[in-house]
């Protein structure tokens, strides 16, 4: 079965066929150079959706798309949907504005979920399937470990005493919210093949 992820992200086409390594019936692609959709979604499921239905009608195959991000309690749940777009600037600039945000906010109100909602459309646009899934952590102060990428060293994990950043790639697929969605949806594809 062949598959386009609805991205031109090479990391996480590279991601997600680590994971995707046994399910040797399914064959990963990339989106086109020309893929840009604008994510006008009001939530990471509208977003997924959007995402997916153009690719699929780019390509004229199937796609998976997702949307993710990280939902802050003691921020009402922002960033949310807007993380990559946080702030001008790198991934440290946002980091470094999220931790500002919340500097004066106690240890034990700093909770916070990395969301991942996934979507499988046909070549029509139509809506086959949708997921979500939360990876739950808290913001700590300052950045730890230099694996990962967007909010990753500043994402603690009370159970492994780490942040996303200081775990492998391999611990990070199996836990993430990004892992949880993608292994729902293969086992949606398998179940349709």
């Amino acid at each position: 079965m062949k598959l386009v992820l609805a991205t031109n992200n090479r990391g996480k086409l590279k991601e997600l066929s680590e994971i995707a390594a046994a399910a040797d019936w399914l064959q990963l692609e990339l989106a086109p150079a020309e893929f840009d959709p604008e994510e006008t979604g009001e939530t990471f499921v509208d977003n997924a959706i959007l995402k997916a239905a153009e690719a699929a009608r780019m390509t004229g195959q199937l796609a998976v798309a997702d949307d993710s991000g990280i939902e802050v309690e003691a921020l009402g749940g922002a960033p949310g949907i807007y993380s990559a777009r946080y702030c001008q600037g790198s991934d440290a600039d946002r980091r470094a504005k999220l931790l500002q945000a919340i500097a004066g906010v106690a240890d034990e109100n700093r909770g916070a979920n990395f969301v991942c909602c996934m979507a499988v459309c046909d070549p029509s646009g139509a809506v086959l399937h949708t997921c979500c899934a939360k990876w739950h952590g808290q913001i700590i102060r300052e950045e730890r470990g230099e694996n990962g990428f967007g909010y990753d060293p500043i994402f603690f994990l009370a159970d492994l005493n780490l942040t996303a950043a200081q775990i492998s790639s391999e611990q990070k697929n199996s836990l993430s919210h990004r892992g949880q969605a993608w292994r729902a949806i293969l086992d949606y594809l398998n179940s349709i093949k």
